[in-house]
């Protein structure tokens, strides 16, 4: 294994008081921690399956991306379980491009929204959004669980840890 390095870990943000500034500041904490750790990942490692679930880094990325384009906004996925890998030919920074180009896309449908209680915007006509709220807080979630893996994931591929 190649000698580790150490990131320095990055405390939790410093946010306005309002409910919907402290979502979105650790929200935006998370979606750079996660994106952080494919940062110097190396090939084929960041796509190698770790553990027996077939979970990889490049993947969780991956996933990530789509479940924000899903939540935020309204795409539709139809097989969650392909999202868990990255095309053959996806390079470690296509894949974070796309998720950092995702996640401004969900920020600016986010800036639009001043009501937490109002439904996201959707294309569809008759599939209404889920509450700002309640999306924010299932981001948060999500992302969170899946930065922890990537934590997990990017030491054992080189020993690297930090946030």
């Amino acid at each position: 294994m190649p000698s580790a390095t150490t990131r320095s870990d990055t405390p939790p943000p410093r946010t306005g008081t309002s409910e919907a500034d402290v979502l979105r500041g650790f929200l935006g904490y998370l979606r750079t921690s996660v994106a952080a750790k494919l940062d110097g990942a190396p090939e084929p490692q960041v796509r190698t399956a770790a553990v027996p679930s077939g979970t990889n880094l490049l993947g969780l990325l991956n996933h990530l991306t789509y479940v924000e384009r899903s939540v935020f906004l309204g795409d539709r996925v139809t097989d969650w379980q392909a999202t868990f890998h990255a095309a053959p030919t996806d390079t470690v920074a296509d894949v974070v491009a796309r998720y950092r180009e995702t996640v401004a896309r969900a920020d600016a449908v986010l800036d639009g929204c001043a009501d937490l209680g109002a439904h996201l915007p959707r294309p569809r006509p008759g599939h209404p959004g889920p509450s700002v709220r309640w999306a924010l807080a299932h981001m948060i979630e999500e992302t969170g669980r899946h930065a922890g893996h990537a934590d997990i994931l990017r030491e054992l591929i080189d020993g690297s840890t930090g946030r």
